[in-house]
């Protein structure tokens, strides 16, 4: 994906944000911006330049699964603001953030059109997959915009979804990232995605036992909303607030070798020869090489030799990253 540029976002839709031009859109849930998200803004920013209008991301601040049916949702690939930062490295004039609630939930796909897409966006084309659906019970789709767009002066374009190239037949899709996920298939993840996958949050106090082995580790505190990846051992790169990157080794899981029953995954990030106080500081945690599963170790002896070569594994396979990529 291309460096960060400027991005308008937009939050309030009372007004148009640009009463003097009109836009070619995309709308959805944009969870991950994979690469066959990126395929469909590139479509819209080539009609966009093509028209003179802006290219625009329309998406919500939830994923609407987490208000229409919250017991079923997905677990996430970005939050919002990893989700706007994303859409800004593709080169987009601008991020519509539309809040998504009970109401918005039970608008009807019309009336959506009317206020968002034409009284306030000023849409002139819409490009969206051939399967877009939305608007109450999801009745809005493909049809409904061409036939809106007949009577409020705007074309729908829909894309076939892009398809994976590793022999898997099935389009590229947020749901395909989450499972190559959970099964700690990092490469797969990462090709879907065409970045990284990265999670973030604090780093908190745990219970320092890493100190104790030496190897002292950040205890980053993810959302309970983010999909993580497989319990299992990582190399990874980790950013500072400053923007600083270090190579990292990362231990998710809830090890079994000092606690035999833990309910939850923990996220450990070791800085790789770096010793550094992270303690309350934002942390990003990108994940770029799955290296072993979690296994209990019969003591901590065991465990740290382990460790030492789990170390050394992650430095040699971050060094091989490609320039540009690597801290």
């Amino acid at each position: 994906m291309d460096s960060v540029s400027y991005v308008i976002v937009v939050r309030d839709l009372s007004v148009s944000p640009w009463p003097e031009r009109r836009c070619v859109l995309t709308i959805g849930a944009y969870d991950g911006v994979h690469l066959g998200h990126q395929a469909v803004i590139a479509a819209v920013r080539e009609q966009a330049k093509s028209l003179n209008a802006l290219s625009v991301v329309v998406t919500f601040d939830k994923h609407p699964a987490s208000v229409v049916r919250p017991e079923s949702a997905p677990l996430l690939l970005t939050d919002l603001e990893q989700k706007i930062e994303l859409l800004s490295t593709t080169g987009v004039d601008a991020v519509v953030v539309v809040p998504f609630n009970e109401e918005q939930s039970t608008e009807e796909p019309q009336a959506f059109v009317k206020r968002v897409l034409v009284d306030c966006l000023h849409v002139q084309h819409i490009v969206v997959g051939e399967d877009f659906h939305f608007g109450k019970n999801r009745s809005g789709n493909v049809a409904l915009l061409r036939t809106e767009g007949a009577q409020h002066d705007f074309t729908t374009g829909p894309l076939e979804l892009l398809e994976r190239e590793d022999g898997v037949e099935e389009p590229i899709s947020s749901t395909a990232i989450r499972r190559a996920l959970r099964g700690g298939e990092i490469d797969t993840a990462t090709a879907l995605l065409g970045h990284s996958f990265e999670v973030r949050g604090p780093v908190v106090t745990g219970d320092q036992r890493g100190r104790t082995i030496g190897f002292a580790t950040a205890n980053v505190q993810v959302p309970g909303f983010i999909c993580l990846p497989a319990d299992g051992v990582y190399a990874g790169i980790y950013t500072r607030p400053s923007g600083e990157r270090y190579a990292c080794a990362i231990n998710l899981g809830r090890r079994p070798t000092f606690y035999e029953h833990s309910n939850s995954s923990l996220l450990e990030a070791h800085l790789i020869d770096e010793s550094i106080d992270l303690y309350g500081e934002a942390a990003k945690v990108q994940f770029t090489h799955f290296l072993r599963s979690e296994r209990k170790f019969n003591g901590p002896d065991a465990l740290i030799a382990q460790v030492k070569l789990d170390v050394d594994h992650a430095r040699e396979l971050i060094k091989s990253l490609p320039p540009g990529t690597r801290p």
